[in-house]
């Protein structure tokens, strides 16, 4: 770390914004400042700050603006992980992946999932740390136009597992319209035909974080879908309808929902194969937005494997503070609004973990990393309690007792 250098003047102001934050965390019944500090870089906080995430959980009136001094490294240590030569146990073990079954349940019921990253390395590693254990499969999809030392990274850590691999077939600019669609059919043939058994396929993108474990969205698909599809959804309206260029194909009629699903196994192999799916999918080349009709609308035939017709929006696969539900479902973003949608914001924690929906989106580490590193450690946390198995010493993180604070001036 570098020798700091500071004026008389910015040791004062720092030292008393470390004595704030450190009495403040102490005190239960905090009264709140009454306006934002004005130096958004004196303080740097620790890597896990178990305090500060404990008082946003909380709901604690000053502890989002006390947020704000925070800067998390949370790249430094995954970065120096995969750009470093080394064995894949330094790997596995150095960034705290789960490497046995933690419990019968889940052992017996196998997820597979698809990823598609186009950005956020570090998120990714996040995201897939936080989901992996070792029953499972996970196909993930680089978008093709990503840098090569980003996809160089994303190998290495791949590498490192059985059971997760890089997409056979990779799409440019993957993460909307029908080269999303695209990528998730990529990756369903190749979990088809891997040597891997799974019960359910879930789709995720690098913005995406599960508010719930691996046992307990296991536990949620078996006692409430078992062998259902997951597609939230519902009739399109007619004058949407009339937007479309040519005609549905097999008079199809056409439903408009998530771009997110939870599938049976059966149902992908229907999807893969059926004249109707495989027509449907050429059909959606020319519409917008395909990834939110194509999985609804096929999950609508009575004859497909799991179909649920019925289910309407029913199915708590997503988390998202959409600006139009401001006030009536959700109490407003505390991050920002990106088209609509809310990017997550330390304020935005006690909403999110009080949601009974299994992940949630939208995030961005490099804007607010302290967010993904809170919900990372309160899940990590719920994961090793729920555990039937010895806990490894690498499964957990490193502890902090108090902020290791330092002057950043």
């Amino acid at each position: 770390m570098s020798q700091l250098r500071v004026t008389k003047s910015g040791l004062v102001v720092s030292a008393v914004i470390c004595i704030f934050i450190f009495l403040y965390l102490r005190n239960p019944t905090p009264a709140e400042p009454e306006e934002e500090p004005a130096h958004s870089e004196v303080v740097e906080c620790g890597f896990y700050p178990d305090e500060l995430c404990s008082a946003l959980f909380e709901g604690k009136g000053a502890a989002p603006q006390i947020a704000k001094f925070c800067k998390t490294p949370h790249k430094s240590e995954i970065h120096a992980h995969l750009h470093t030569p080394g064995n894949c146990s330094r790997i596995s073990q150095g960034l705290h992946f789960i490497t046995r079954p933690l419990s019968k349940e889940e052992g017996d019921f196998s997820l597979a999932y698809i990823i598609t990253i186009h950005k956020e390395l570090a998120m990714f590693v996040q995201l897939l740390r936080a989901i992996y254990v070792p029953q499972n499969v996970y196909c993930i999809h680089v978008d093709e136009k990503t840098p090569k030392k980003y996809k160089t990274a994303v190998q290495t850590l791949v590498n490192c597992f059985e059971n997760v691999f890089i997409s056979s077939k990779r799409q440019k600019m993957a993460y909307a319209g029908f080269t999303r669609l695209q990528a998730d059919i990529n990756c369903m043939k190749d979990l088809v035909h891997s040597k891997f058994q799974w019960n359910y396929v879930i789709n995720l993108c690098g913005q995406d974080f599960p508010i719930k474990t691996n046992r307990e969205i296991v536990h949620y698909i078996r006692s409430k879908w078992n062998d259902k599809n997951i597609t939230p959804g519902a009739i399109q309206p007619p004058h949407i309808n009339n937007r479309f260029k040519d005609k549905p194909p097999h008079n199809l009629t056409i439903y408009f929902g998530s771009a997110y699903y939870v599938l049976t196994r059966k149902f992908v192999e229907f999807i893969l194969t059926d004249i109707r799916a495989k027509d449907m999918l050429q059909w959606s080349k020319d519409i917008r937005s395909p990834e939110q009709h194509y999985w609804v609308t096929l999950n609508q035939l009575k004859d497909a494997p799991g179909a649920t017709p019925d289910a309407g929006w029913e199915g708590n696969v997503r988390a998202i503070k959409w600006k139009s539900e401001e006030g009536n479902v959700h109490d407003g973003c505390k991050g920002r609004y990106v088209q609509d949608i809310c990017v997550y914001g330390p304020g935005d924690l006690p909403w999110l973990i009080q949601s009974s929906s299994l992940f949630a989106y939208k995030f961005e580490p490099s804007t607010d990393p302290l967010v993904v590193t809170c919900l990372e450690r309160r899940h990590r946390l719920q994961v090793l309690r729920q555990a039937e198995v010895p806990i490894e010493p690498h499964w957990h993180f490193h502890q902090q007792s108090h902020f290791n604070m330092r002057l950043n001036c």
